[in-house]
């Protein structure tokens, strides 16, 4: 049997979400195993990270569908089941009840077959690395090493998946942006993406629709025209979020990470530059994140090369967000970015501009090229942020501290709202609970109320054609 070609049994069944059953064997990623190994991840599958496992592979398997709603894809297939086989070569998966438009005359994609490895690797088998597990448990305890334990778990995590790789000149732009965006923003970020493929960047996203697939999208033109066989397209997730944000098909290094927090430090850590185009509260919550690391005294003088663009049609929306950040963070915040409106090309040579910095600065400080080391991220932003109710409620939402303490307590803020819109957790904890409710100085609130409800008006907080029902009530 052809490498290339995976063992499947496949049959389509009938009924309101067709659904196929079929027995996977990996293509690249964990094809070889000892009996120990092998034995071990079948029994890590089947223990209480199973929950997870599940919800993490329908989400792979569900590509390409319009929904960003975890509960309700969850529900829709009720009947999706994957276990573990273990064999003498190795091991298997065998799926049942998966969406329908995972496959192709019989056969899974090649590509969600390898998404599909990607989440047992990083949900499964990454939970048997004892070095994994010594890290968190410093981090559990609030070691005084626990900020560099946070770091050395990402830098972990991130070489596990392939990640990070030496002898590579740094070229790697991080795209961020909302995955509930207009066709003339979606068209804009691949014409973005098209002029850093051109000039040889790669893309590294959150991995899912909308602005997170645009950039790759026009990357892989600009690559096939270099003739750069080898383009990198990298997506960053987490469980949480992987409902809403399903990795994309054009993404060929998948790393799915614990949670948010180390998802947006393995942003920062690996990424050489950053590309912010039109989003909602994600996107808010993402800037909110690298604003306050820079805007930490550690940080004054590392180059980190920061970009807000979209088309004309979307220059209002970053002047919205620009005169947030100038409301809540003030000016030294502004001053770490650039607004660039409709000129794609110009965002490509900045980027590549700002990433020759980068390169020059890790060169002469000695510096990996492949990991951030010398970002300093204070323990706020590392620390996992549960959105209850009580969490999100004794927020400290004030000017009466320094701005990235702030900015940390915001994008917390922020993080709780996506939670309730579109993870299961959160979706379930607003049902049973009621609203969150989000409270501190005015001075603070009245920006972040009206930049919200920007994001309702325009349609950024839910995919096109669905309701938008509030998960939140801003308290003054």
């Amino acid at each position: 049997m052809p490498h290339n070609q995976p063992y499947q049994h496949a049959h389509h069944e009938a009924g309101h979400y067709d659904t196929t059953d079929a027995i996977i064997a990996p293509h690249e990623q964990l094809n070889i195993l000892s009996k120990t190994e092998a034995a071990k991840l079948l029994d890590v599958s089947q223990s209480g990270l199973y929950k997870l496992f599940r919800s993490c592979s329908l989400a792979v398997l569900n590509c390409g569908n319009s929904l960003d709603d975890g509960k309700e894809l969850l529900e829709r297939y009720p009947d999706f089941d994957i276990k573990v086989i273990q064999e003498e070569r190795g091991i298997k998966l065998d799926v049942k009840g998966a969406p329908a438009s995972a496959f192709v005359d019989g056969k899974m994609i090649r590509g969600i077959s390898e998404h599909l490895f990607a989440v047992l690797r990083d949900v499964i088998f990454a939970s048997g690395d004892s070095r994994l597990a010594e890290t968190q448990q410093s981090i559990n305890k609030g070691d005084a090493l626990s900020t560099e334990a946070t770091t050395d778990a990402v830098f972990h995590m991130l070489r596990n998946a392939h990640i990070i790789r030496p002898h590579i000149d740094p070229n790697i732009v991080v795209c961020w942006g909302g995955h509930s965006i207009s066709m003339g923003e979606y068209d804009y970020t691949k014409k973005v993406g098209y002029e850093m493929g051109l000039r040889g960047m790669d893309i590294c996203t959150g991995c899912g629709p909308g602005a997170m697939k645009g950039p790759m999208k026009g990357a892989t033109i600009g690559h096939a025209k270099q003739r750069l066989g080898h383009g990198r397209y990298i997506g960053i997730t987490e469980p949480g979020i992987i409902a809403a944000e399903a990795p994309n098909p054009i993404v060929n290094e998948l790393a799915i990470m614990p949670d948010i927090e180390k998802r947006l430090e393995g942003f920062v850590r690996a990424g050489h530059g950053i590309v912010v185009f039109p989003g909602g509260a994600g996107t808010a919550e993402e800037i909110l994140y690298l604003l306050g690391i820079l805007l930490h005294p550690d940080n004054a003088e590392l180059p980190f090369p920061l970009v807000f663009t979209g088309p004309a049609s979307s220059a209002a929306y970053f002047q919205q967000i620009d005169e947030f950040i100038a409301s809540t963070l003030g000016t030294e915040a502004q001053a770490r970015y650039q607004i660039i409106i409709d000129d794609p090309e110009k965002v490509a040579r900045t980027m590549l501009d700002g990433i020759a910095e980068v390169r020059a600065f890790r060169k002469s400080t000695d510096d990996a090229y492949y990991f951030n080391w010398q970002l300093k991220i204070a323990p706020m932003f590392q620390q996992p942020f549960a959105p209850t109710h009580a969490n999100m409620n004794a927020l400290a939402l004030h000017k009466n501290q320094e701005a990235h303490t702030l900015a940390a307590n915001l994008r917390r803020a922020f993080s709780g709202i996506v939670a309730g819109n579109v993870k299961d957790e959160g979706i379930r904890a607003i049902e049973k609970h009621g609203l969150f409710e989000i409270c501190g100085d005015s001075a603070i609130m009245q920006p972040v109320d009206d930049l919200l409800q920007a994001f309702q008006d325009q349609g950024r907080m839910k995919l096109p054609g669905s309701t938008y029902k509030p998960c939140y009530r801003i308290i003054r």
